[in-house]
């Protein structure tokens, strides 16, 4: 990354008015929050701004709702939810951009909070309109940004808003960014990367940008399968994308062209039911034969060794996706037995490990490890589209900001 946006100084920002978008799109039931963590992890800009006597006006979008006044995608319940991890008052306030709203911001006294609606009440918000964006701005000194899990999405309050303010980065979006430049921008190299997942097809864009970027290219999972088929082993009655061959052969060339080293799982374990404690076997695929029935649901005790061996020889490691069907046993062995080498390596400082992904959260939670890698990504799409070497709208209009 060449350059960063510019950092928030809470301690600057007495007596102004700052609107600050943040993720806040959690899981929700009967009109409850059923998980605080997104909320957890803006609450530090939040708090310092607010003690710094900011005036913090909070922006964030619920759902789906398509322009339109959906009551049961009201932000009502997740202001309530932002007070209680806060321990102090956040005023809501059921209105985006009209006089309710203005009137919220004008009353506003130093160090106080207030959450508007749902941005996504107005249809401004993902036409990405200025007008919009003007308005949302009224009455306000300063933007900031701490939601990086949005900013792949060009969007109102992610891109067009910052036409209208000055705009920084928060603490959870200079924390992502960060790590993704220690990981891919500025690595200490050799770097490695962990790409899991059922499907070539759905991550074809981030392996073709890792091989050009990271000196090892460990592949696992359902997409290891393609791979396998492609090189010519048995993979019985295993998930695969037969029509990805040829792609899955053009990505091993340009690999090997390149110089980055690409390790499949020269072994696996196979069941006949995807089940847990299903019967199953270990196979070696270029000595074994694999029944038409028999599915590769993990990788193997040489494989572990192997991907083991070669993450001793990297400073940095990238993890996005299992190595198997890591919800069930005993098919969890690779992931969690690799996550744990991979934990225990960045404990004793000779590793950075930044992880992300949906699955990857999910499987790192699994083995007990998710406090102890560098860095893990909440972000999900824009975590994924930042490794595929997308250009994420809302981080570039606040670099742009960024001139000097």
């Amino acid at each position: 990354m060449s350059k960063l946006p510019l950092t928030l100084h809470p301690e600057l920002m007495r007596g102004k008015t700052v609107l600050f978008r943040a993720d806040l799109n959690v899981p929700m039931q009967d009109g409850q929050v059923t998980d605080t963590t997104r909320i957890e992890r803006v609450t530090t800009s939040i708090i310092a701004l607010a003690d710094h006597g900011a005036r913090v006006v909070v922006i964030s979008h619920y759902g789906r709702p398509k322009g339109k006044v959906v009551p049961d995608m009201s932000l009502a319940p997740v202001a309530a939810a932002l007070s209680d991890v806060l321990r102090r008052p956040v005023r809501f306030v059921a209105d985006v951009i009209g006089a309710d709203a203005a009137n919220a911001k004008a009353e506003m006294k130093d160090g106080d909070i207030i959450m508007l609606e749902n941005l996504r009440f107005e249809a401004g918000e993902e036409a990405n309109d200025s007008d919009f964006a003007y308005a949302l701005a009224g009455g306000v000194d300063v933007f900031v940004n701490d939601a990086f899990s949005c900013s792949h999405r060009a969007h109102a309050s992610c891109e067009a808003i910052t036409a209208c303010l000055p705009s920084y980065a928060g603490a959870l979006m200079m924390a992502e960014l960060s790590a993704l430049d220690q990981a891919l921008g500025q690595p200490r190299r050799p770097v490695a990367a962990v790409v899991g997942g059922a499907k070539v097809s759905t991550k074809l864009d981030l392996l073709k940008n890792l091989i050009t970027k990271v000196d090892v290219l460990i592949v696992g999972g359902g997409m290891a399968n393609t791979f396998l088929l492609a090189d010519g082993h048995d993979i019985g009655a295993s998930l695969v994308e037969a029509d990805m061959i040829d792609t899955a052969k053009a990505i091993r060339e340009q690999a090997a062209a390149i110089g980055c080293r690409f390790i499949l799982p020269q072994d696996g374990v196979v069941a006949t039911a995807f089940a847990a404690n299903a019967p199953h076997r270990l196979v070696h695929f270029a000595n074994d034969h694999i029944a038409g029935n028999e599915m590769i649901l993990d990788a193997g005790r040489d494989a572990v060794a192997t991907i083991s061996a070669a993450i001793d020889n990297c400073q940095t490691l990238i993890w996005n996706g299992p190595m198997g069907a890591f919800e069930i046993e005993p098919f969890d062995q690779a992931t969690t037995v690799l996550a744990q080498y991979v934990a225990s390596r960045t404990e004793a400082g000779a590793l950075i490990s930044v992880a992300g992904g949906g699955d990857t959260i999910a499987a790192l939670n699994h083995a007990n490890v998710l406090d102890q890698f560098s860095y893990v990504s909440t972000a999900g799409g824009a975590f994924l589209e930042w490794l595929e070497g997308r250009n994420l709208p809302g981080v570039a209009a606040l670099v742009k900001q960024n001139k000097s």
